[in-house]
């Protein structure tokens, strides 16, 4: 590719970035048997912190994990060490929530899970993300 083939990099992004933190190491999340059936549980995670991969600036925000157990539910302190493990990788908060979900789902395989993240403004913006499992087109509001 010539150089003015080459694409160009939209206000400093690298699209190397974008997969900073989706196979990092992370603490395992552990389970414990679920014994009863059709209950909703939620985990409210309210200092979520990681790393911006681009600014390496610290990310801040609130996760909300919300599922409906299916044979086994989340050990909470091991899900604490899990979440801990984000703390200081650098991971764009869009990723964080995906892989959040990922993980979750993989650990519990539940009838449903939804993660939410909403991050402190940050250039006068706030985002939140939301994914869910399984994962299908969300409905249009």
């Amino acid at each position: 590719m010539s150089k003015k083939e080459k694409e160009p990099l939209i206000y400093g992004y690298n699209p190397e970035l974008s997969l900073s933190g989706a196979d990092a190491p992370l603490p395992p999340i552990e389970t414990w048997p679920n014994q009863y059936e059709g209950y909703e549980i939620k985990i409210d995670v309210p200092e979520f912190t990681s790393v911006c991969p681009k600014t390496t600036l610290p990310d801040f925000g609130a996760i909300t994990v919300r599922y409906l157990p299916n044979k086994v539910c989340l050990e909470l302190k091991s899900f604490k060490y899990y979440m801990l493990g984000y703390r200081n990788m650098g991971i764009f908060y869009e990723n964080a929530v995906n892989r959040i979900l990922d993980d979750v789902a993989k650990a519990t395989r539940p009838v449903w899970c939804e993660v939410v993240g909403v991050f402190t403004p940050r250039g006068g913006m706030r985002s939140t993300i939301t994914a869910r499992y399984p994962r299908k087109a969300f409905p249009p509001r």
